[in-house]
């Protein structure tokens, strides 16, 4: 039996049980100590935010009690992972989004979060595989790779074009021995000062499997490799390949992201006494006696600036939205957070294309595509392969619809030139492209992922801020576990909650990750013995 306000089958997995993990090495963190609810004592959280962070965050408070106020500046929920409604040129009314998105077997706690809404994750559909096309000809795939380690890393050398035996003579296997044994966080310690570039260029992979096999993932973070700290580029290589048996595989919401996911969720939270209120900028935070005044920008009437009493705060915004707020609030926090958080950087500008083309993208083509030597063009996705909304369009016009994503564009850069050139580059890929009629487009220009540059791993903010009853959440917040991405802004959701439900003695929530070690005994050995 499962509680109905935390419908998560804990412990892992036994008869009857929902298989949370795959890898039978995935660390399960049992739930902090405490009272199962709140009981019948008024306490009011305000989470700012609306992204995943500020959703998780909101979820874990309510499902115990908490009267929890969800403040959106925009009209729409996800944050990065949101979606509003456009018309096209024919009449249709669809979804525009950020992009795609894929949601790794091994972001356990962002899939807990989702089977709130269906313990089944029956709105998440897999894709069959993850190819990576090189314009010099090389191709790599993930389909036929095992998924265990270290076979899995055996496999993708022995499969890939990228690594040719003069190529592999010319590495330097001792360069890579972090790979091997990535320990958090003490990878940070060891590898934050150099950039993934030099990192790379110290172990002197094959140019084209240095390409595929690392650049690719490094652009993930919206980052170029010579910005990012080599610490990052380990820990993703540990999460997504060495650290865990779940593979390289993903699956995807088989419907827009607001359907699918944010729409349902927000649902459950209003079920469970939770305001969600979007269209709400707060523009400032007054830690107060026994709490603090949240001022919003839609405040109306007098005494509005005193803003509205909260006993918490969780502040689960993007890096330019909480250093706005903690601009505007002088008596947030202490000089030396306040002076990190002045300190976090963006990523350079990344475009989000998305053509509804009047002809069929051809039915061998991979609904996701990784691409590198391509101008500016790093991922290709046919989205009528997955999405319901899109495929219906495609069904009903016999055209396809196309999102191409182009990451770390040079801030000065011709936003509208860069536009084509991806367009081009999609004509390379998929020639039959060239020159379908475009009935309608749509570009998304956005500078709002967080940057992890060489360096910047201490000095990053994390959960707690020094207030008990201010907490931090998102994926620009620093964390010991073995998190990114997507994954880190729900982590980060629960441990934000769950640092407020302790503060009340309230039982937070428990925890699944991927080891916080190299999960390859074998592979640790070797690393210790070369490594000195």
């Amino acid at each position: 039996m499962t509680d109905a306000r935390n419908p998560l089958p804990y412990p892992l997995p036994g008869r009857g049980r929902t298989r949370l993990a795959r890898d039978r090495y995935a660390v399960h963190r049992p739930a902090p100590a405490g009272a199962a609810r709140l009981g019948d004592r008024e306490v009011r959280a305000a989470v700012v935010g609306g992204g995943i962070a500020g959703l998780t965050a909101a979820t874990a408070l309510a499902e115990r009690g908490v009267a929890v106020d969800l403040l959106e500046r925009r009209e729409v929920l996800g944050g990065r992972v949101g979606g509003w409604p456009t018309r096209l040129a024919d009449g249709t009314s669809v979804t525009m989004s950020r992009g795609f998105h894929a949601f790794f077997r091994q972001y356990y706690n962002l899939r807990n979060l989702l089977r709130r809404i269906d313990p089944a994750l029956s709105m998440l559909t897999p894709l069959p595989d993850y190819p990576l096309w090189h314009s010099g000809g090389a191709r790599d795939s993930f389909a036929r790779v095992p998924r265990t380690p270290p076979w899995s890393v055996l496999g993708f050398t022995a499969l890939s074009p990228t690594f040719t035996p003069s190529g592999l003579a010319g590495m330097n296997p001792r360069a890579a021995l972090p790979l091997l044994d990535v320990r958090v966080p003490e990878v940070h310690e060891r590898l934050d000062g150099v950039s993934a570039a030099e990192f790379l260029d110290s172990i002197g992979f094959p140019e084209p499997a240095r390409h595929l096999a690392f650049e690719v993932f490094s652009r993930s973070f919206f980052a170029d490799p010579r910005e990012l700290s080599a610490a990052e580029l380990a820990l993703m290589f540990h999460i997504y390949f060495l650290g865990s048996a779940e593979g390289l595989l993903f699956d995807v919401p088989d419907d827009p992201f607001p359907a699918a996911l944010w729409d349902p969720l927000a649902a459950r939270l209003e079920r469970l006494g939770a305001r969600v209120r979007t269209g709400t900028t707060v523009e400032l935070v007054r830690p107060e006696r026994d709490g603090f005044a949240v001022v919003t920008a839609d405040g109306r009437g007098p005494g509005a600036e005193r803003g509205e009493r909260y006993d918490a705060v969780v502040l689960a915004v993007d890096g330019a939205g909480l250093r706005a707020v903690v601009g505007n609030s002088p008596g947030l926090g202490g000089p030396g957070w306040r002076a990190s958080v002045g300190r976090l950087r963006e990523a350079p500008p990344f475009l989000v294309s998305r053509y509804w083309l009047g002809r069929h993208v051809a039915a061998d083509r991979p609904g996701f595509l990784g691409t590198s030597g391509y101008g500016p063009l790093d991922n290709v996705s046919v989205l009528e392969r997955w999405e319901g909304e899109a495929a219906r369009w495609a069904a009903r016009t016999g055209g396809s619809v196309v999102e191409l994503h182009a990451y770390a564009v040079d801030p000065g850069a011709d936003r509208a030139a860069v536009q084509r050139a991806a367009l081009a580059e999609l004509a390379r890929v998929y020639p039959e492209t060239a020159g379908a009629p475009v009935v309608d487009e749509r570009h998304e220009w956005r500078q709002d992922c967080p940057l992890f540059a060489t360096g910047t791993w201490r000095d990053r903010p994390g959960v707690r801020t020094g207030h008990p009853r201010l907490v931090l959440a998102g994926d620009l917040v620093r964390t010991t576990l073995p998190v990114a991405l997507m994954e880190r802004a729900a982590t980060t959701g629960f441990e934000a909650a769950n640092a407020l439900l302790a503060t009340w003695g309230v039982r937070g929530h428990p925890l699944l990750t991927v080891p916080r070690r190299g999960r390859s005994a074998p592979l640790r050995l070797l690393a210790s013995a070369l490594g000195g």
